[in-house]
């Protein structure tokens, strides 16, 4: 008899242990999905990966200091920045700048006052990152929550701050 009672509770515990099939995590570039993660290096030379960055909301901005509407754009996202960032904002901003135009781009981070976190390989439109985002024309934006998922992408001047705003609260 006894052999049989161990034999119930082994069934009973097995069956109250079953874990639910959960849903697998589906890393790409489309809404939904989560972020391709990377590394690649500061102005200052520092390597910095997207898992470095905490935040409750994360937007990459892919721009170059040679690019005029990115320039333009610039001022927005600055405002933007300025308003959310102690609600949680974080921006990491992705130069499609080349290895002759370093200081090019870093004057550019310090004239248009772009206090965010910046990367870049240097390669101009080989830039890894830009690469695996399928980035192909600039500015470009995606919107990451804090874990990482892609919420939005693409937004730019009132769309992007109506976004956040949304997402950070006012």
């Amino acid at each position: 008899m006894k052999p049989y009672i161990l034999l119930f509770l082994v069934a009973t515990l097995s069956f109250s242990c079953k874990q639910e099939p959960q849903k697998p995590l589906v890393f790409g570039t489309n809404i939904g999905d989560y972020a391709p993660t990377f590394t690649a290096k500061t102005p200052e030379g520092k390597a910095l990966s997207l898992g470095d960055i905490k935040a409750d909301l994360i937007i990459l901005d892919f721009w170059a200091s040679w690019c005029g509407p990115c320039r333009r754009e610039n001022p927005n996202v600055v405002k933007m920045y300025n308003k959310y960032h102690s609600k949680g904002l974080e921006i990491v901003g992705v130069s499609l700048d080349k290895q002759g135009q370093k200081q090019r781009w870093i004057d550019a981070i310090a004239k248009d006052k772009l206090a965010w976190k910046h990367l870049s390989n240097l390669e101009g439109w080989q830039e890894p990152i830009a690469q695996i985002y399928g980035v192909r024309s600039i500015p470009a934006t995606y919107i990451l929550d804090g874990d990482g998922k892609i919420i939005a992408k693409n937004l730019r001047g009132k769309a992007l701050e109506d976004k956040v705003a949304e997402i950070l609260g006012n």
